[in-house]
């Protein structure tokens, strides 16, 4: 790959990152301190307040596994983790009858955390052993 394209890469890579997984540290601060909008969301989707806390606490771990070098190994579950929470989200509005825009929304944040995984650097990917 030449210089050029693996330097886009690189950065298309930390846009994304930052934009999708990253941005996660905001969402799991509001949901750690159950943020007023965050409890009126979730509750109003049926599923408890305390949610909240297991939900925010492993968004800011997601976030850290994926922001620090090395362990790709975690890397790979942190991503699947915003896949199963982002899919969830959106799944959870459509079947609660919210609005199509309602749930488009963590699918546009799912379309970031996939280009982030499928962009990353080879130093941040999990080597195949076959």
């Amino acid at each position: 790959m030449s210089y050029r394209k693996e330097r886009n890469r690189l950065i298309a890579y930390w846009v994304t990152t930052i934009l999708g997984p990253a941005s996660f540290v905001i969402g799991g601060f509001f949901f750690i301190t159950h943020g007023e909008q965050q409890i009126t969301t979730l509750t109003g989707l049926g599923y408890p307040e305390y949610i909240l806390t297991i939900l925010g606490f492993w968004k800011l771990m997601a976030v850290i596994a994926i922001l620090i070098p090395r362990f790709p190994r975690l890397k790979e579950w942190a991503y699947a983790g915003f896949f199963f929470e982002l899919s969830g989200a959106a799944a959870s509005h459509l079947l609660n009858g919210d609005s199509f825009a309602l749930a488009v929304q963590p699918l546009l944040f799912l379309a970031l955390v996939m280009a982030s995984w499928a962009l990353r650097p080879k130093s941040r990917k999990l080597v195949s052993s076959l």
